[in-house]
């Protein structure tokens, strides 16, 4: 009996193993996409905040505040809308944290707005337009956070 019982508790073992790591090898990458607005201003300092809601396509949902600042060669102020897509997600609170960011910018009365960011895997893609103007090229983060 005794001889039994070791070979069926390492089994059992192996089993609860398994059975523990199986979600981690059903992860899959999922797509998720961001509506958006900000508003903001610069003159060789870049600010400007705003909010946005992340939808992705496990169902997750997330209303978030964000908020880019930065510098350089650059002038203006803008209020903009628009959609952000998301690369490299597997949880929808991976989108939150700061993104490095470089962009050129130009608008007069119609304004529009085109960068893609990264946080390490983790890319964001946003593009937009408002009203505004602007000129320049600058350096900066980009955050989200949970709002």
């Amino acid at each position: 009996m005794r001889k039994l019982l070791v070979p069926l508790a390492a089994f059992a073992a192996v089993v609860g193993v398994l059975c523990h790591a199986t979600p981690a090898f059903a992860a899959h990458e999922i797509t998720c996409r961001m509506t958006f607005s900000l508003a903001g201003w610069s003159a060789f300092y870049k600010t400007s905040s705003g909010s946005g809601d992340i939808r992705c396509s496990n169902g997750q949902r997330l209303r978030v505040q964000l908020a880019s600042k930065g510098g350089g060669l650059t002038f203006g102020k803008s209020e903009i809308s628009g959609i952000g897509r998301f690369s490299g997600i597997y949880d929808i609170r991976e989108v939150l944290g700061s993104y490095a960011n470089a962009e050129a910018h130009a608008g007069a009365v119609r304004s529009s707005r085109g960068t893609v960011m990264t946080k390490g895997n983790v890319s964001l893609a946003l593009s937009g337009s408002g009203n505004g103007w602007n000129l320049g090229v600058d350096f900066g983060k980009f955050t989200i956070s949970a709002d």
